[in-house]
């Protein structure tokens, strides 16, 4: 738990770095490849000095091809369509996907796992809500793919990594960035413009997401991940709101509603609070 939360704090202050610093200002597909190659340097190391077989390395590879490589292109052309707000209230709907996927994955359904996630996303929906412009359906389009791909993302490695419990993770992880740069590198030499970062915030903020937002985050927050329960991981993923509203108030001086971000808060402790398991309980 302490990985997601930790991740969780990290990633509240990323966000915002995005919709104030980058987007509209540098090509999303510049910054995106930029991120990937930062974090798959950071880990090149590792790539180098440990060897794994092909059974290991080619789904490591995929996972971070959709859960970061495509997810980051959807995420990044979201900025370009809906204001900040919007976007945050179209992530809302990512702890339905991982509990609906994993359930259909194993088999089962799991209704307790899904009443908390449910309760996860109304509070992300009382505490980010906000009047939509008129034209927001494309979207609404592109933040449910990158949603999809972040939660099929992080099934598919807790899944994984269930079937591979002696693997040590972060001498694999590398090649979840090496995934992801098949993906972005392509899509930059095709989609990409010279919007390139001209100042020295715009250089420091893509070293930062790179380096410590993806290259750290994304390895915390998967093994985080392998250590709780499906419905757990579910709810996390909206433990983000209530933490990026935080850094806004704190940092940005943004107003918002503290009376819903409070009660948004305690809805998603008892969201968390429902996805308790007794010890040595899998799922």
């Amino acid at each position: 738990m302490i990985y997601l939360i930790s991740v969780t704090v990290l990633w509240a202050f990323s966000f915002s770095l995005i919709g104030v610093y980058l987007a509209g200002q540098v090509d999303p597909y510049f910054a995106v490849l930029s991120r990937i190659l930062l974090a798959l340097l950071l880990f090149s190391p590792l790539l180098l000095r440990y060897r794994f077989g092909a059974n290991l390395v080619l789904p490591v590879m995929a996972i971070g091809a959709v859960q970061l490589g495509l997810m980051y292109l959807f995420y990044y052309q979201s900025f370009l369509l809906l204001s900040v707000a919007e976007v945050l209230v179209f992530t809302i709907f990512t702890p339905l996907y991982i509990t609906l996927l994993y359930d259909v994955l194993a088999r089962r359904f799991n209704p307790q796992f899904l009443l908390a996630a449910l309760i996860a996303v109304l509070a992300a929906a009382l505490m980010r809500y906000q009047s939509l412009s008129a034209h927001y359906w494309t979207g609404f389009a592109v933040v449910q793919g990158a949603n999809l791909c972040f939660a099929i993302g992080q099934v598919s490695y807790k899944r994984l990594i269930a079937r591979h419990p002696g693997v040590t993770q972060y001498q694999l992880f590398g090649w979840f960035y090496a995934g992801a740069a098949c993906i972005a590198i392509p899509a930059w030499l095709v989609l990409g413009t010279a919007q390139y970062p001209s100042s020295t915030v715009h250089w420091a903020v893509i070293l930062w997401l790179g380096l410590v937002a993806s290259g750290l985050g994304y390895y915390g927050w998967n093994k985080g991940a392998t250590l709780v329960s499906s419905g757990m991981l579910a709810v996390m993923n909206n433990a983000l709101i209530p933490a990026g509203l935080l850094v806004n108030v704190i940092i940005w001086q943004r107003d918002t509603e503290l009376v819903r971000l409070s009660i948004g808060c305690a809805m998603i402790g008892f969201s968390i609070w429902l996805c308790r398991r007794p010890a040595g309980q899998g799922g």
